[in-house]
């Protein structure tokens, strides 16, 4: 393996002192120009690579925010980390981007991770069965600033951004109310994280609101990955009588869910109408199109970043600002609309 060029092997190339190899390379205008010239031309001819972590590290940063997520496969979460992205590029800052797998025990050690990788704040968002923020203390003892979104721990006093999901979980469920239903099946998942926890509420409010009684066995407990989908269709069809209603918390699971009924002769919206989750790609894809709710990862990321790179360059405090609620709306499209008059 080639031995990295230093700026002492510069100087003896060009015969200056080490001092100004290194003045010149930061292209200080105490430098001549020729000189600049000379120093940069010969550092790109001899594959002279700027050692940024030995610089940072003697300024007791590293330019660099860590993002631990709870999956990667979710067009949600590539959205989230575009917003994410396109903040931090901005500022100059990387990402060291850690996922959990829905697993707290590897949550917990991304976190470590990160924490030695010496990053200079944290976005994060916790995985289905995380019970506790004890692994991220040794960032608050630092001072090293974190920000939460979407998956929180809603009584903790750490910066969150969020929608509000009760209100979602309600108008999701009173859509379906007004086309008619009058069996809706909630498929969801961990009532542990805030996001399941308060859509959850939002639906038996609804429920309680239009005289329609609550029953824990409509309620499908799931991973919300595609074998969920499935699992909840075939679920639902044994159920009788039918259920003429489904709010699923997620788009892909809520597509799969779909296509199985459709696939089994049941016919939505006409036997069964259907409500999902994001506004992932595949809701404006899949046929019928898919009535969600619109959450926008893009601008939840942005918002995220921004409020930790403001905290890092001193313009604002995330100490002062305890929940940030992001817009969200419902998209009625047809995989709902039992009621087309």
């Amino acid at each position: 393996m080639l031995k990295d060029v230093t700026i002492y092997d510069l100087a003896r190339e060009l015969k200056l002192s080490p001092a100004t190899i290194s003045r010149g390379l930061k292209n200080s205008k105490h430098i001549n120009k020729d000189t600049v010239k000379r120093i940069l031309d010969k550092a790109e001819e001899m594959g002279y690579r700027h050692n940024n972590f030995a610089s940072n590290l003697r300024k007791q940063k590293t330019n660099t925010i860590g993002v631990l997520v709870h999956e990667l496969n979710s067009n949600f979460i590539t959205s989230v980390l575009a917003g994410i992205e396109k903040v931090t590029t901005e500022a100059g800052y990387d990402l060291l981007i850690a996922h959990s797998s829905e697993s707290f025990k590897k949550e917990k050690s991304n976190a470590k991770n990160l924490f030695h990788k010496r990053v200079d704040g944290l976005i994060a968002s916790l995985s289905f069965d995380t019970d506790n923020l004890d692994h991220f203390k040794p960032f608050d003892d630092k001072g090293i600033p974190i920000v939460f979104f979407d998956r929180v721990e809603e009584n903790a006093e750490n910066t969150k951004v969020i929608i509000d999901n009760y209100k979602c979980g309600y108008q999701a469920t009173k859509h379906l109310i007004e086309q008619g239903c009058k069996k809706i099946v909630l498929v969801t998942a961990s009532l542990k994280r805030n996001v399941y926890a308060q859509r959850h509420r939002g639906y038996k409010d609804a429920l309680y609101d239009n005289s329609i009684s609550y029953d824990k066995k409509q309620v499908l407990i799931k991973d919300l990955s595609e074998q969920c989908g499935r699992e909840a269709a075939l679920e639902i069809m044994k159920m009788k009588p039918l259920p003429d209603g489904v709010f699923i918390t997620n788009d892909f699971t809520a597509a799969v869910c779909m296509q199985t009924f459709k696939e089994k002769g049941i016919r939505v919206p006409e036997d069964i109408a259907i409500v999902g989750f994001n506004n992932d790609a595949i809701s404006k894809i899949v046929e019928p199109r898919l009535t969600t709710i619109d959450y926008p990862g893009t601008d939840l990321g942005e918002i995220a970043a921004r409020s930790l790179i403001n905290h890092l360059k001193g313009l604002s405090s995330i100490k002062t600002t305890n929940t940030v609620v992001v817009r969200s709306e419902l998209i009625i499209r047809q995989s709902s609309l039992k009621n087309r008059d």
